[in-house]
């Protein structure tokens, strides 16, 4: 990509996908990631733990995105990025509700901010898009926010 091009970007949306959270996935993460703890398989510890329902770990934004939304190389192809030149700058999370198992999230994506930055190997695009989350009441629950680097 012509790096002097990518500030057209800003406003490009993504198609609203959705994912039903399921507590197979939860448990898959938590697995994977080595954590035990009781609330993430188990209604029962989940409420004697204060919680409506089986919540997810504060990473599952990833799985809900990784499952239901856009894969790298579409992605890469609409932002119009050199797939090999493309790396993983930062990642946010901010939460505004509880998300549980079985709750369904509708994610609406888009480009919110770019700037080029020179660095030791030369010119430099970080994109960042912005994520939200709604649950079944349309009730914003979460926002993630990540920066795309894109190599000259």
């Amino acid at each position: 990509m012509n790096l002097s091009n990518t500030q057209d970007l800003i406003g490009v949306e993504f198609k609203p996908y959705s994912f039903d959270i399921e507590k197979g996935k939860i448990r898959e993460l938590m697995n994977a990631i080595g954590d035990d703890n009781p609330i993430y398989t188990s209604i029962e510890a989940a409420k004697e733990a204060g919680y409506d329902g089986i919540p997810i770990p504060l990473t599952f934004l990833n799985t809900i995105d990784l499952w239901g939304g856009y894969g790298f190389e579409e992605k890469a192809k609409k932002l119009k990025l050199n797939k090999i030149k493309v790396l993983n700058g930062e990642q946010e999370f901010e939460y505004l509700g509880e998300i549980y198992a079985g709750d369904q999230i509708t994610v609406t994506s888009k480009v919110i901010h770019h700037e080029t930055k020179t660095g030791s190997t030369g010119k430099m695009d970080l994109i960042t898009t912005e994520n939200q989350y709604r649950n079944d009441q349309d009730k914003l629950v979460a926002i993630s926010r990540n920066v795309i680097i894109n190599r000259a």
